[in-house]
């Protein structure tokens, strides 16, 4: 496997520093690297030829998957807290793409969508987001990528081993 670019480019430090991380092992802050630069050129492609960042295509398409869920399942789903999916929901809103209705029999509740304009965006990027998930999977057989994605599943699964209360 070629070497990640966390590779120091200086003397490591003596012994006496104390311990330190092996960028090269340590699975945190090797996956947080991958995402963090995949976000990165994402958001950048999909601003720049779509128009919307990577926050708003992850909620547009669950939006295309599930329509008409509230925003606490969009939090669920993506990770988020629930200011910065409001401060995307409404960013949404006002451009037109998505459509967010209060449930008639309770008014806290709304039910959130793609517009026909959110949809032709979605269906869009959708094409450049499995391009690209195609390009970086393309290191990997047909079942390496099987078990990598068994592997995510599982770790996503595990999440719980350090998201309780004692670790966060």
């Amino acid at each position: 496997m070629p070497a990640p670019s966390t590779r120091p480019r200086h003397k490591p430090a003596p012994a006496e520093a104390g311990p330190t991380l092996d960028l090269e092992r340590y699975v945190p802050a090797f996956v947080t690297f991958i995402a963090n630069k995949l976000s990165n050129s994402a958001t950048a492609f999909y601003q720049r030829e779509f128009g919307v960042n990577v926050t708003e295509w992850r909620i547009m398409s669950l939006l295309a998957i599930e329509p008409g869920i509230p925003a606490s399942r969009i939090c669920h789903v993506i990770g988020f807290d629930k200011g910065p999916v409001s401060r995307t929901l409404a960013g949404l809103e006002k451009r037109g793409l998505i459509s967010i209705r209060t449930d008639p029999h309770d008014g806290r509740t709304h039910s959130i969508s793609l517009t026909a304009k959110g949809r032709s965006t979605h269906d869009k990027v959708i094409a450049a987001a499995l391009e690209r998930e195609r390009r970086l999977l393309s290191c990997l057989s047909k079942d390496e990528r099987e078990v990598l994605i068994g592997l995510l599943r599982r770790l996503h699964e595990n999440l719980g081993a350090v998201t309780d209360s004692s670790y966060t």
